[in-house]
């Protein structure tokens, strides 16, 4: 039985993840320090005999007894909400952590997936972004503190891949969605929804033209399982290219929870970019992969999703674990 590590397993991708793996037969050993995960997201699978969970933080010295034949590392703050309140933190997973992977691959002999982003485009002046746009990133904005984290760790990545001979494999993941989000987590789609769903007014940061293409998270996971067994070691775009403006978005989540709140204008956070579309060329060539999942469809079961959470869930404040400030 092979064995994998994920690290972030308690995440919204990265339990998606240690689902995926299980299936395919694999023993999975999942870590998360929960600053963002919830254990409540993997509880379905601790009494596999096939999984682990480690509760630490993947920025100090990991350890992992046995063999390993893969390392995905998804441990990190995924939203505006969380970086911005954590940025020591975003900025140590994105450096030491994916530096301590790279170290544990190296002694085990492990293929290594780093979780990168769309947001290392920036706020792009190609559109839509392809592999090649090297971005158009503020390095010390509010958003600098992902954006950066995310481009050192592609760098070093390679320079692994390069340097010490290290199979490595990159995913750029575009904005995804699907059960597990957490409402709070300051990201448009469960924030339309948890809006609609206490009977609040949507908020539109800016005029509603940006863009966003949202990709639903089976389809994301099919795609990262497929890049994994690939021998493709440079970036990839993993993202649905359906393009959709965000006040358009915010209609469309009106209309699926049937409220009758409208949409209000707020200004637009620094950096925020105002476009966000992947190109999939390399994907769909080298992977033959394509989202299959319609946004329609997938909205419809992550409001299935939502609307079970307990009500408590709709008026938490987001979270994070206060002994882990320095």
């Amino acid at each position: 039985m092979k064995r994998v590590l994920i690290t972030g397993g308690a995440g919204f991708l990265g339990s998606h993840l240690c689902d995926r793996f299980i299936k395919e037969g694999y023993h999975v050993i999942a870590m998360d320090n929960l600053i963002t995960g919830d254990i409540r997201n993997i509880e379905h699978l601790f009494h596999l005999p096939n999984f682990e969970f480690y509760h630490h933080d993947v920025s100090k010295f990991i350890h992992v007894a046995g063999e390993l034949d893969y390392i995905l590392h998804f441990a990190s703050p995924a939203s505006p909400i969380d970086y911005l309140k954590i940025p020591i933190q975003t900025l140590k997973v994105g450096s030491l952590g994916i530096h301590n992977c790279l170290g544990l691959a190296r002694v085990k002999g492990a293929r290594v997936l780093i979780a990168s982003t769309s947001e290392i485009y920036g706020d792009p002046t190609v559109h839509p972004q392809p592999e090649e746009y090297w971005g158009n990133v503020n390095p010390i904005g509010p958003r600098g503190v992902y954006d950066e984290a995310k481009r050192f760790q592609e760098a070093i990545t390679m320079a692994y891949h390069t340097y010490h001979g290290l199979e490595t494999r990159i995913v750029r993941i575009f904005n995804t969605y699907g059960p597990r989000m957490r409402l709070n987590d300051g990201r448009v789609l469960p924030a339309f929804i948890g809006q609609a769903l206490r009977g609040e007014d949507l908020t539109v940061f800016g005029d509603g033209s940006q863009t966003r293409a949202f990709c639903y998270v089976d389809d994301l996971v099919e795609g990262i399982y497929r890049l994994l067994l690939s021998d493709y070691a440079y970036p990839v775009n993993i993202g649905n290219p359906s393009e959709i403006t965000i006040k358009e978005f915010g209609e469309e989540i009106i209309k699926l929870t049937g409220t009758t709140q409208k949409l209000v204008l707020k200004d637009l956070p620094v950096d925020d970019p105002k476009q966000r579309q992947p190109d999939i060329t390399k994907a769909k060539a080298i992977l033959d992969w394509e989202p299959k999942v319609s946004r329609a469809e997938g909205l419809r079961i992550t409001y299935e999703y939502f609307k079970s959470l307990p009500e408590e869930e709709l008026y938490k404040a987001a979270y994070h674990r206060e002994f882990l400030k320095n």
